[in-house]
């Protein structure tokens, strides 16, 4: 008795199992394009007539798959506004990022070209050009000194023998008035002796 009622209570499931599974079946129906044209094929049917084989489709079906190409259509256009729009922006965005890295390299090259240069008299010369300007002046007050030096030693060389020569001079005139004085006296005790020779 046990086997009858669970005979009959399988025998009422069954359907209810197989009407589930085939629900399952349909949430798990490919729903793409090419899904619903494949189960539109597969549930058309065909006959004959007169020896001409005819498809026979369900308006509905068709309506359906016409509906949902026309929606992917339209999102596929939509989507390409969206990107159209999105890439236009992005240009007009890339276009000024590229301006401004433009602007921002000439500025650099600017800042560079200032800091690798001086300003020397008004003018910016490089910092290479100021280096030998400034080495070349350093070179020729150097020479300049040396030149003073040399010509101020030969001065002080030229003064020191003139010196030493009009101390000799002098000392050779102190002499010869001295000679000339020592002289000059004994000319004149010689005159004085003669003179008084004379008186005597």
């Amino acid at each position: 008795m046990k086997q009858l009622r669970f005979l009959f209570a399988l025998a009422l499931l069954t359907p209810l199992f197989s009407i589930v599974a085939q629900e399952q079946a349909t949430d798990e129906k490919d729903q793409t394009l090419v899904g619903q044209f494949q189960e539109l094929e597969r549930k058309s049917g065909n006959y004959r007539a007169n020896g001409i084989r005819y498809e026979v489709i369900k308006l509905v079906e068709l309506n359906r798959i016409k509906r949902n190409i026309f929606d992917s259509i339209n999102t596929a256009n939509a989507n390409i506004k969206d990107l159209s729009a999105t890439i236009t922006a992005n240009k007009a965005e890339i276009e000024d990022l590229n301006t401004k890295l433009q602007e921002t390299t000439n500025k650099l090259k600017t800042v560079t070209s200032e800091k690798d240069s001086i300003s020397f008299f008004g003018a910016l010369v490089s910092k290479g050009t100021y280096k030998f300007i400034l080495w070349a002046i350093i070179f020729g007050l150097l020479l300049f000194l040396l030149f003073f030096i040399y010509k101020f030693r030969k001065s002080n060389f030229l003064t020191q023998q003139a010196k030493t020569a009009l101390a000799d001079l002098e000392q050779e005139y102190e002499d010869h008035r001295r000679r000339a004085l020592e002289r000059e006296q004994k000319i004149s005790r010689q005159l004085q002796d003669e003179l008084n020779k004379q008186k005597k």
